[in-house]
């Protein structure tokens, strides 16, 4: 019989390897940081969120969606995946759809890699890659950017062995904003042959200005790359959840079937069908992001010089030693960044004054 005054040793339930793997990092709610402050509201700009509310007509899509929340989504996504295909010019079998882009990073991993296989990515980018590979139990093999904090594609390439399965580009870089050209992307690929897949991860694409960062698209001529993209970011849909990768056909097919059962939801679908509908209102916000991005990036060089240039809908300081103290500054004063420890803040874009807001306690904290 058990004596129920002696505490057991506790049994181990999970992985160990686990205990070392970092948390998922979401931002800080904004509510809470008010009530903390005392302030009527806070300002959140650490999660690369369009500001401008959703796109006409996907309330209303959502809505009448819900009304059949009791019945299944449509697994196979068709009515999206074909408003993709005539969207982006490509076949509706080489479309795969998840609950975001991260979703299906981590569904290509699972569909690549057996134990011991590696992920090959660049450092510092997603903070998902490492855990994606870890829990896949896929090898991490992280190659440190360039001096400029954007990926060191020869070093990428030179890094690539035998049991390298997958490769992300993630263009333009997240959390540094960072960009890949046309003609280093070339030589990228030409140097890691067609037996290795390629993710080119498009999450940021439609704040893409510089005529020189590729399509992903562009280069589905060749048979080992992928192409990610969200809807979360310039369509507006970080709520719901919901993106796709292009792919080859037998790619693409690989990943519907090891992607989780109805994780492509109804409200997801609806509302996505919605926003595709409402491309020329997209294209004003990504220009009003674009040119606030602009602003914001020659106002913080007056602080820190080295500011990289950013093709995303957020801007990247590069504060070291720092960055953790100038994000706890910054939410004294009511305002939320995404710190990374060791290594910089990444600040998105909001509105006008939200970021002259930011602006403000940028200068108090960096004084």
């Amino acid at each position: 019989m058990t004596d129920p005054g002696h505490q057991q040793p506790a049994l181990r339930l999970t992985r160990a390897d686990l205990d070392a793997l970092p948390n998922y990092v979401p931002g800080r709610s904004p509510a809470d940081l008010a009530r903390e402050l005392g302030l009527s509201e806070a300002i959140k700009l650490a999660s690369n969120e369009v500001p401008y509310g959703p796109l006409p007509g996907v309330v209303e899509a959502v809505a009448e969606a819900v009304a059949g929340a009791h019945r299944y989504p449509d697994m196979g996504v068709l009515a999206l995946r074909e408003a993709l295909a005539e969207r982006y010019g490509v076949e509706v079998e080489r479309i795969a759809t998840g609950c975001g882009s991260v979703a299906l990073a981590e569904h290509l991993v699972r569909a690549t890699c057996l134990p011991g296989d590696e992920f090959l990515y660049a450092w510092r980018s997603f903070e998902a890659y490492p855990i994606i590979a870890a829990t896949s139990g896929a090898t991490s093999v992280r190659v440190p950017n360039d001096a400029g904090h954007g990926h060191d594609l020869a070093a990428m390439a030179a890094a690539v062995t035998d049991r390298t399965r997958l490769v992300v580009v993630c263009n333009p870089n997240n959390p540094t904003g960072t960009s890949v050209r046309r003609a280093e992307l070339d030589r990228f690929l030409d140097a890691v042959g067609e037996d290795v897949l390629v993710v080119i991860d498009e999450a940021y694409r439609e704040f893409v200005t510089d005529p020189e960062v590729p399509d992903g698209l562009t280069y589905l001529d060749r048979p080992n790359v992928v192409v990610l993209r969200t809807l979360s970011k310039a369509w507006g849909l970080a709520g719901l959840r919901i993106g796709f990768l292009v792919a080859q056909p037998a790619v693409a097919a690989a990943v519907r079937k090891v992607v989780t059962p109805f994780s492509s939801n109804m409200a997801a679908q609806a509302g996505a069908l919605a926003a595709l509908a409402q491309e020329d209102e997209v294209r004003r916000r990504c220009a009003l992001v674009v040119a606030e991005r602009d602003r914001m990036t020659e106002a913080l060089r007056k602080l820190v010089p080295d500011v990289p240039d950013s093709q995303a809908n957020f801007v990247w300081l590069p504060l070291g030693d720092r960055a953790v103290d100038f994000g706890k500054a910054c939410e004294a004063r009511g305002v939320i960044v995404r710190p990374f420890a060791g290594d910089g803040v990444r600040v998105t874009i909001g509105t006008p004054a939200e970021n002259d807001a930011f602006l403000a306690a940028a200068e108090a904290a960096l004084a």
